[in-house]
Order: C-alpha cells, then structure tokens, then sequence
C-alpha cells in the first residue's frame, strides 16, 4: 500500500471517529426525550417498566399525570421504579420517559421557613419555592481528611443532656425508646434552643401523622424559631417512596447551608418508619428478604445517610452538620435489629424510659442506658467542670436506692446521699419547651451538687430552682456575662456563685 492511500484511510477513519463522538453527544444531549418505555406492573408504590435501553440508577422517569418515579432496580429486561406519587390512575401499557437526570431537591434560603414535602413541593401556603439550585438527593459523604474534631457544644436547653449527654456540632446522637415517650419532645426543644445562635434547624417526619407534625410546625412557630427551620414531610399516607426519600432530601437541603459554612441540626423522625418503607419497596421489588424481612442492605441505607452528618474542617468552610435520628423501640427492646444498627452507627444514645415517663420523671431520659462518644469534649469547660461527675454520682445513687427499699436500716451518711440524690433527680426534671440558658444550668447544677439544694423540701425544689433563674437573669447581670463565656470556672468565680445561690435560697432553707 502506497504512503498516499494509507494517509487517505487515516483521515477516513478520524472522521468517521469524530461522526460517531458527534453523534453520541447528540444522543447524550436529547435523551430525555428520545428514551421511552411501557410499563408493564403496577403495585403498591412501585411500577415495572421494559423497553428503555440505558437508564441510570436513581434517575427520574416521567410518567402519565405528572407522576415521577425513581429508577431502583435495573434488569436488562426492565427496570422496577419507585413511584413518588398517587398511582391510581397508572395502568399497564401506559408509556414512561427518562427524564436525564437523577432526582434532585431544591436547596437555598427560599426553604427557611417553609413546610415542604420530600420532592421539594410546597405543603404551605406560603406560595411557590424559588430556589435557584437543585441538588441531588444521594450525595457523597465527605472524606475523612475533610473532618474536624467534634469539639464545639451543641447546646439543647436541657439539663440531664447537656450535663450528663453532652451533644456536640457535627455529632450523630440518637434518641430511643418506646412510642409516647417524648422523643420528639427531646429533639423538638433541642431545634428551638438554636433560636437565637444561628443555627438552621431541619425536622424530617417520616410516617408521622398529619397532626403530630402541625403541632411540631406550631410550637416551632410559637417559639421563634420557625424562620430558621425547614420542615420536611413525609405522611403516614404517603407513598413508601416519598417516606425513603425524605431523608436523603433534608440531608442534600442541609448539606447546602454546611458547605456555606453555617452549622445545621437535622431531626430524622423515625428512622423505623424509615426502614419499614425501604423494607416494603424491595418486598414489592422482589428484593431477597434477610432477618426481619428486611433486605441485606438496611444497614447500608441508613449508614450511607448518617455518615454525611459531620464538622469540616476550616479550610473547607467550617460547617457542621449535627443529627438526632429517632427510633421507636417495641417493650423497651433496644437490642432489636434497627435499634442495634442505629446504636452501631451512631455516636451515642439518648434511650428515653416508659417506667420513667410513667413516674412522671420528664424528660424521661435513662442517664444510666444513654451514652454520648464525644463525651465532656462536647461541653464547655465551666459545665464539665460542674456536671463531671453527676453520672457517675446520679448512677450510684439509683443502686443505692433500689438497695433502701429492702428496709434496711441505713446509716447516716447513707441516708445524706438519698436525700441528695432524690434532689438531683428533682432537679433533672424540667417541663417541655423550658429550655435553659447555659449560666442558668452552670448555677442550677452547682447549687445541687454542693448540697445547697438539701435543706429545701422536695415539694419546694421546683420553686428554688425558679429563684436561682431569677437570680441569674435578673439580680447577677455581671455573674451571667462571666458564666456565658463557658470558661473553666476558678475557685473565685464558684465561690461568688455560691455566696449568690445561698442569698437567694435563703426564705427556702429557712422554711
């Protein structure tokens, strides 16, 4: 073969490669409107479709009626998708459209404030979302070497967890227990204690009742703290696949404000609801069944979700995204199958007790089943300083008291740590969405562990503790500025606290 006869197959072979790069991007560049299927199954929350050639995990189809689904399963005989909406007018032969891209939610300002549901459509009437962009809802979490340490406090209002359960910023800690507890009571307060630092709260219902979440929307709205909050729901009569994707939506639409820099609470109310969609969805997708029914990747579901919770580093904004996911337990059994696996991934646990909600112990928190993995790191200096050993002593306590009721005789300085002991728990309790400053807890706290506290009859504990408030708020101005700064407290500055709670306890101890 002559040199000119190979050089002319060269040129003919580069353009024919060119044509075909050309051609594929034409393809590329029209496939939402050129890739059509029929659907051939429809279940309940769930659709088979045959005839598409190329789909991408998780991208949307249009269906009839405006209906979208999300691609989950892909065969190369078809796919099975999540339907993300009402499904009764869907019927067999009814023709499917990609759409090109996977599904997304739109994140911004434009959602503060707003009550919205998984697709990022509006529940209010405050009228339609403007956002200017729109993230997928499955994103990566961020590398390890993007992390910083959990160091910064994540301050809830209450005292049993930010003395004995401290939370900090970009901490997962969940909260457990039986149904009608007050769970959401706990994460409720902790989203209103960030009013005035701030820092945006999201609350996720999944599964909830209609009413339980407009009561959520109305104390958010009665206590200020709504405009800084975005309410993401997912009804109990909703579709199973707009209750699995509501999660990962109110993550992306957090994940938008951390990478701004900003700090952000999340509430996941209930991750069982959850996990019993998932579970449905992949019944219905014929998806083997493992322990419980659930699939094998229920771990993962929930994994993948929580490990985007977390503090960057400064160089990468410095934001944080701290989670409070919620599990309902069935007879107090924390070692079920999704308890466990949310007890494994996350970084403690807040388990809140049916036999203490019955006594009228509330919150009800178990501080001896509770556990925070970042522990006193997570709490300012003063507060670790006051509250170190309140565990340790409140759990001593419980032992000693189980001991008493077998009618021993007791010793004095027994009888001295009951009655100390039955004034820490008294002043554990604290009525919903009555949240506390940080020097309120500091002088609450120290007074009790000091014993100023043991003097004042039961009955009048709750009446002292409102004096000591008083006190903080009102007559110590000076007092509260120094205890705000969370500085470790010197012997000075605890002695000033002190002379300050005896004056004001004074008409108490003398009763």
């Amino acid at each position: 073969m002559s040199e000119t006869s190979a050089a002319t197959l060269d040129r003919l072979a580069e353009q024919t490669f060119r044509a075909v790069g050309r051609a594929l991007d034409r393809h590329e560049a029209t496939l939402g409107t050129t890739e059509i299927g029929t659907v051939v199954q429809v279940a309940s929350g769930i659709a088979r479709i045959t005839g598409f050639t190329d789909v991408y995990e998780n991208e949307l189809i249009a269906l009839p009626g405006g209906l979208l689904a999300i691609a989950l399963n892909l065969h190369v005989d078809g796919i099975g998708v999540v339907l993300l909406g009402d499904s009764g007018h869907l019927r067999m032969g009814d023709t499917a459209r990609r759409t090109g891209r996977v599904v997304d939610v739109p994140v911004g300002e434009a959602l503060l404030g707003r009550v919205i549901d998984a697709a990022g459509r509006p529940l209010d009437d405050g009228g339609p979302i403007e956002a200017d962009q729109r993230w997928p809802i499955e994103r990566p979490a961020p590398p390890i070497m993007a992390r910083a340490p959990v160091a910064e406090p994540l301050q809830t209002g209450i005292k049993a967890v930010d003395a004995a359960i401290p939370i900090g910023r970009g901490q997962r800690e969940l909260i457990l227990g039986d149904r009608q507890t007050g769970k959401t009571a706990i994460a409720l307060d902790a989203l209103i204690n960030q009013r005035d630092n701030g820092m945006i709260g999201i609350y996720c219902a999944i599964g909830q009742r209609g009413s339980a979440v407009a009561r959520v929307v109305e104390a958010l709205e009665a206590h200020g703290a709504m405009e800084r909050c975005i309410v993401v729901v997912a009804a109990g009569e909703d579709p199973p696949g707009l209750q699995f994707t509501a999660p990962y939506a109110a993550t992306s639409m957090a994940e938008y404000f951390m990478e701004q820099g900003r700090d952000v609470l999340i509430v996941y109310d209930d991750l069982t609801r959850h996990a019993r969609a998932y579970r449905e969805l992949s019944l219905l997708l014929r998806r083997p069944p493992g322990r419980e029914a659930y699939p094998g990747d229920i771990f993962y579901i929930h994994s993948r979700l929580l490990e985007r919770a977390t503090h960057l580093r400064d160089d990468k904004g410095g934001g944080s995204l701290t989670a409070l996911p919620i599990i309902e337990t069935q007879a107090q059994n924390i070692s079920a199958y999704i308890p466990t696996n949310l007890v494994s991934i996350t970084d403690g646990q807040i388990y809140v007790s049916p036999e203490l909600f019955r006594k009228g112990q509330l919150p009800a928190i178990d501080i001896g089943k509770s556990v925070s993995r970042v522990g006193g790191k997570a709490q300012r200096p003063s507060l670790r300083g006051v509250a170190g050993d309140l565990r340790l002593a409140y759990a001593q306590f419980e032992e000693l008291e189980t001991f008493a009721r077998f009618g021993t005789r007791l010793d004095e300085e027994t009888r001295k740590s009951l009655e100390r002991g039955y004034r820490v728990r008294k002043i554990l309790q604290q009525p919903e969405h009555d949240l506390l400053t940080l020097p309120e807890q500091l002088v609450v706290l120290l007074a009790t562990t000091e014993g100023l506290l043991d003097a004042v009859p039961l009955e009048r504990i709750a009446d002292a503790e409102a004096r000591l408030r008083a006190m903080v708020e009102d007559e110590e101005p000076e007092l509260k500025k120094q205890l705000e700064a969370g500085d470790k407290l010197d012997d000075d500055r605890r002695d000033a606290i002190l002379t300050a709670a005896r004056k004001a306890l004074a008409e108490y101890i003398e009763d």
